[in-house]
């Protein structure tokens, strides 16, 4: 991915991982909680990292290194042992929505798991510090769901044109002074997939039955 927008080009980079080690490596809690910190706050020793997710140094320590081995993270200069900053080298990562191979399935699976977890747990402290939210931001976060019928293409397509409206605020992620009175850092997350919360067949899959 390119940058041809103003502001760090580090915002619109993306690290790609395909080898099931690298996926494997990042499916980890702490290895994930890190790398956002490293995004949101970095450059960042061990230890500020560590007391940021209440992890210990040398913990983190480790995991910055397993890491780095797969391009995640890396050194930002200057400073010693846990005391050396370490900085995410983009701020987003993809892997590949198809596996190629039985083995890479099986990673990835892992990690879009864990992650799927992380999400939950995010969803679940916002629920329950929401009553304590100002109204103007418990009104504006959402919840809820949507049933559709779409075609493949045109999922892929409804992604996209989601994704081109966030895009018009990434430059705030690296460029507080960007980002407007008032605003605060919000988890968009953007869910789709076949099925619904009934359980029940799913007409559209070849083999089964349904109006």
């Amino acid at each position: 991915m390119t940058d041809d927008s103003p502001g760090n080009p580090r915002t619109r980079q993306v690290t790609r991982l395909a080898d099931p080690r690298a996926l494997r490596a990042m499916a980890h809690p702490t290895r994930l909680s890190l790398i956002a910190v490293l995004r949101r706050e970095g450059p960042l020793t061990a230890t500020q990292a560590g007391d940021l997710i209440n992890e210990s140094s040398a913990s983190c320590s480790f995991h910055l290194r397993q890491l780095a081995k797969y391009g995640l993270v890396e050194e930002a200069g200057g400073g010693k042992g846990r005391e050396r900053p370490w900085r995410a080298t983009t701020m987003f990562t993809s892997w590949p929505d198809v596996a190629d191979t039985p083995e890479t399935a099986a990673a990835s699976g892992l990690l879009n798991t864990v992650i799927a977890e992380r999400w939950f747990e995010s969803l679940t402290r916002w629920l329950e510090a929401k009553p304590g939210e100002p109204a103007e931001w418990q009104h504006a976060a959402h919840f809820g769901d949507t049933m559709l019928y779409l075609t493949s293409g045109e999922l892929i397509g409804l992604a996209e044109e989601i994704q081109a409206m966030m895009d018009r605020y990434l430059d705030r992620l690296e460029n507080p002074e960007l980002r407007p009175p008032g605003a605060r850092r919000v988890t968009f997350l953007h869910l789709a997939f076949p099925g619904d919360i009934s359980g029940a067949p799913d007409a559209g899959k070849p083999g089964e039955a349904g109006r």
